[in-house]
């Protein structure tokens, strides 16, 4: 494969798009208009904790549930506005939605790993330091260090 193929099949040379994407079993099934060149990773507990292999975010009504509404169960923590939706049947998260006033408000962020027919390897990511709820600050080309909890 010459590096001309690998660009013409890297979704974030495309711009704005709409791909489809679900959870494994087929249960969940959604498609969301984005561009994938802004595509990130969080070092949040959650993110970390769900292996985040990274998303984007839209508006919602760039995003439709087409199938699946009663597979969905959705996580929270107590007093966030921001929910992570999972497949009950199958345990993948697919999406996740909130409102961050720090980020443009109310929000819809897909998971690049259910997208269909996309590689998430041809992607570039950005970097959030959301676990220090520092959105200040940022994205950045590089993962922020990690910096255990002490207990």
């Amino acid at each position: 494969m010459t590096q001309n193929d690998t660009q013409q099949k890297n979704p974030a040379q495309r711009g704005l798009q709409t791909y489809a994407g679900g959870c494994l079993c087929g249960a969940v099934r959604y498609e969301a208009t984005v561009d994938l060149a802004r595509v990130t990773r969080c070092n949040c507990t959650i993110c970390m904790k769900y292996g985040y292999g990274g998303g984007t975010g839209m508006k919602p009504d760039a995003f439709r549930l087409l199938k699946g509404q009663e597979a969905i169960k959705k996580y929270g923590r107590d007093g966030s506005p921001n929910t992570r939706s999972f497949c009950k049947n199958c345990g993948v998260v697919c999406f996740g939605d909130g409102d961050v006033p720090e980020l443009g408000g109310k929000f819809v962020s897909i998971y690049v790993n259910t997208l269909d027919d996309v590689d998430p390897s041809l992607l570039t990511f950005g970097y959030w330091d959301g676990r220090h709820d520092n959105w200040a600050a940022g994205l950045r080309s590089t993962p922020w260090p990690f910096q255990p909890t002490v207990s």
